[in-house]
């Protein structure tokens, strides 16, 4: 295989992880030749409703993957915290890139200017009645449960989009993820970052995801010498969270594993929750485990949450993870 030929959609964010991904293989494999094939998607034509009424993460990826199927493109680049937690059976995720920072940022309209009381009050900042977009039911869920007095609206739109309905008034505030924004060049309009434990990250979240077909060995030997390991320990552990839980973008799932290696070997330690959108019930719990088995943790904490009230939230929207 001469020529990789990367399927993307044609918003400023996914075309700049594409290229970036274009840029590393082309340093891993040179004279290589690297193609975009920009396209429009079903999510990108659909903008007025929120992901969780219209169909889901899978609107962003079923035309990338039709692409691959019939010879129009060899893989794919995505946000890994945009891809469904089960796959078609003839796609692979064939390699998980280097992390980017994975939490929630404040972003605030451009005519209030950054400084140290904001950074450190983070949500704190924002005034009783405060409106507040969100295009994350997860995100939702979390602001509603620490700050109720806040009016937390629906926001869609790739970031360009967002950040100038904010800038024109239409919102006090907005929550995105700080790596999108840093990837563009706007981290600057950063005025706070989430910790963990004020807005628990999406699976994945800040992770590019390379997919493939699960028969196309050539271009998945190719992809893998990208993979970052202690990345793809994270998130394979995430996944199998949210994937155990049958999660998706009708109910708020958070999922965040961090590694950490020791004299004894690598131990994950993955916090999780799931919640009612309104925020009046989150269940939480965190485990920690050997590196080497991170799809097993993650079951585990799932089935943790699921056995401490989780099965019922997830009943209330219709998943019956037992099925």
């Amino acid at each position: 295989m001469s020529t990789l030929r990367i399927a993307t959609r044609r918003s400023a964010l996914a075309l700049w992880q594409a290229e970036h991904v274009a840029d590393l293989l082309r340093a891993a494999h040179p004279g290589i030749e690297v193609e975009l094939v920009p396209m429009t998607t079903e999510g990108d034509r659909i903008q007025d409703s929120p992901l969780s009424k219209v169909g889901g993460k899978g609107l962003f990826t079923k035309e990338l993957e039709v692409a691959m199927r019939d010879g129009r493109a060899d893989l794919a680049v995505h946000s890994c915290k945009d891809v469904p937690a089960e796959l078609p059976e003839d796609m692979v995720l064939a390699a998980f890139l280097e992390r980017a920072d994975p939490r929630d940022a404040l972003v605030l309209p451009a005519s209030i200017r950054s400084s140290a009381n904001i950074r450190q009050q983070g949500l704190a900042v924002l005034a009783s009645g405060a409106r507040v977009g969100s295009s994350s039911l997860r995100r939702e869920c979390q602001l509603r449960a620490r700050r109720p007095d806040l009016v937390v609206e629906p926001l869609r739109g790739n970031v360009g989009t967002r950040l100038a309905k904010l800038d024109a008034g239409d919102y006090d505030a907005i929550i995105l993820a700080s790596a999108g924004l840093v990837r563009l060049g706007l981290g600057k309009r950063i005025r706070a970052q989430l910790a963990p434990d004020d807005s628990l990250p999406a699976v994945g979240q800040g992770t590019l995801a390379l997919e493939c077909r699960a028969d196309d060995n050539d271009a998945r030997a190719r992809l893998m010498v990208l993979e970052h390991a202690p990345t793809a320990l994270r998130t394979r552990c995430e996944r199998a969270f949210n994937q155990r839980l049958k999660g998706g973008c009708q109910v708020p799932i958070a999922g965040y594993a961090e590694l950490a290696i020791g004299a004894s070997g690598g131990e994950l330690r993955l916090r999780g929750l799931v919640g009612a959108v309104d925020g009046s019930r989150i269940v939480r719990g965190e485990r920690s485990g050997p590196a080497a088995e991170p799809e097993a943790l993650g079951i585990a904490l799932a089935e943790q949450l699921l056995g401490e009230g989780a099965d019922a939230l997830l009943a209330a929207i219709g998943i019956d993870p037992s099925s």
